[in-house]
């Protein structure tokens, strides 16, 4: 992912491989590298385009938004709620400027 400014309001995202785009997408995104995200990080995200491959996921980062990142190095988490399974897993960095 292409670092982003602080002042820009953009939608972020992941392939989450094997989803439908169906459930529940969440996000967090920790300026802690080593940290594990709690109940009061995640914000509700959306789905985006589905393919053979699995689902886009995405949440807008930037003013007005649940997500006002400052510049830094951020971890984005992802958490899909489904009806058999609920997966988290780190998705990436976010390099803000």
């Amino acid at each position: 992912m292409d670092p982003i400014s602080s002042l820009s309001k953009v939608p972020i995202g992941s392939l989450i491989k094997g989803a439908d785009g169906t459930g529940t997408v969440e996000f967090a995104l920790l300026d802690a590298l080593d940290a594990n995200p709690a109940g009061g990080d995640w914000k509700t995200g959306r789905w985006g385009a589905t393919t053979k491959a699995g689902a886009q996921a995405y949440v807008d980062v930037g003013p007005d938004t649940d997500f006002e990142l400052t510049p830094g190095t951020w971890v984005m988490w992802v958490r899909v709620n489904a009806t058999q399974s609920t997966p988290v897993f780190r998705a990436g960095l976010v390099d803000v400027f």
